[in-house]
């Protein structure tokens, strides 16, 4: 999927370009599952995964940005570009050492396979791209920040754990039921709200933690004794 979303990248053809990155991604979160039902997981899988990946959601979104955008901006764009496809390796790698002591409820770090969903998704919901040198400036953004995430330790909320048997899955299969109402009657704009909306995720929750953890403010009456 990887490289078929390079070839259609340099072909023009972005909306094609991009779906291959979210074939990728549903392919990325069914693997692991089909490999541990039918019992034939192995540290080759491991490996074979991470070096998968890092086609899929490092290199390839780096040249559908590039070629969508980026390239105007020369050196800068083509830089943005490594700048993403090293932060995605260093991720894998980094996710591979700590994955067997890692809290099974959280990733450290964006994970690729969402970062990669960031400038696929905006180029999917707007495939025409921009020609302009002054235009793709603000791009940058949509590379470097999913990429400075990727290698940070702020922590993602993890779906893995997940019990869809328990009650209380009801709302969460409710909920994933109208997503896919959404997704039918306007995927352009649902994929871009959901891969923007697990972006900020972890900026919400920190802040949330925070306010949770405030001390309360001292009553008046024992501010005046």
């Amino acid at each position: 999927c990887g490289y078929a979303c390079i070839v259609h990248a340099m072909r023009g053809e972005m909306s094609t370009a991009a779906l291959f990155i979210g074939f990728a991604f549903v392919l990325d979160m069914l693997d692991g599952r089909i490999a541990r039902m039918t019992g034939t997981t192995s540290a080759f899988g491991v490996e074979f995964d991470s070096l998968a990946d890092v086609i899929s959601f490092g290199v390839a979104p780096a040249i559908l940005s590039f070629k969508w955008a980026l390239e105007p901006l020369g050196q800068i764009g083509w830089a943005a570009g490594f700048l993403f496809v090293a932060a995605a390796a260093v991720r894998l790698a980094r996710f591979n050492i700590q994955a067997p002591t890692q809290d099974k409820r959280y990733f450290v770090g964006l994970p690729s396979p969402a970062a990669a969903v960031v400038p696929a998704a905006t180029v999917f919901a707007y495939p025409a791209g921009f020609q302009g040198y002054a235009e793709a400036w603000p791009v940058l953004s949509m590379v470097i920040v999913p990429a400075l995430l990727m290698v940070s330790t702020i922590r993602y909320r993890s779906f893995k754990t997940l019990d869809l048997q328990s009650r209380r899955s009801y709302p969460v299969l409710f909920l994933i039921a109208v997503g896919l109402a959404v997704l039918a009657s306007s995927p352009r704009f649902l994929l871009l709200a959901m891969a923007y909306a697990y972006l900020s995720s972890a900026f919400i929750g920190l802040a949330w933690h925070r306010l949770r953890r405030r001390p309360p403010q001292k009553e008046e009456s024992e501010e005046l004794l």
